[in-house]
């Protein structure tokens, strides 16, 4: 179980940094959508998600304090963008990082090893480590999802299904969903 996890994660995880490839800085920061969601941003939390949940809360916190939760920004959103002096290399390292940092704990400890989750209301901060194994397969993918859309707002690349049909099957696919939704203009 513990290694199907982790299998799905590091799968995951490249997505997450294969969404980067072949984009501009501007494209890799630019919110796509009305909630500000962006790729770098998207890979700059996640490097918290991984320190958080499969370092700190199994005593293994980073070396060095993430500059966001140091000036205490994460809680007004600075983990989901990129300044303009947090480069590409800098986040997604820092992201490989946290991902291997992730990886020794999975290696350590069992599913049933207890976590305590600092950020978590009082008396609800213990856990187990496959719970939150869990919860970072789950947030990753959550996020996946996201870079997915994000990226093919910017150029559009698609997502693992992208070369099921061409672009005439797509559009055709498209026109058809499109279609069935008008249906329900005129209701």
């Amino acid at each position: 179980m513990k290694t199907d996890l982790q299998d799905y994660l590091q799968d995951t995880r490249a997505l997450m940094l294969a969404k980067l490839e072949g984009l501009s800085e501007y494209d890799r920061r630019r919110p796509m959508v009305p909630s500000g969601t962006n790729l770098l941003g998207l890979v700059k939390h996640l490097v918290g998600i991984e320190y958080v949940y499969l370092g700190t809360s199994v005593g293994r916190p980073p070396a060095e304090q993430l500059p966001w939760e140091a000036d205490g920004s994460v809680w007004e959103g600075a983990d989901m963008w990129a300044k303009p002096d947090e480069s590409t290399e800098y986040l997604t390292g820092l992201y490989i990082e946290a991902c291997a940092h992730s990886d020794r704990s999975i290696a350590d400890f069992d599913l049933d090893h207890p976590a305590e989750v600092p950020h978590w209301a009082e008396g609800n901060r213990s856990t187990t480590f496959g719970a939150l194994l869990v919860r970072v397969v789950d947030e990753t993918a959550h996020h996946a999802g996201h870079a997915d859309i994000v990226r093919e707002l910017i150029d559009g690349q698609g997502g693992k299904d992208a070369d099921l049909l061409d672009e005439t099957g797509w559009t055709e696919y498209y026109t058809t969903i499109q279609r069935a939704a008008e249906t329900f203009l005129a209701r």
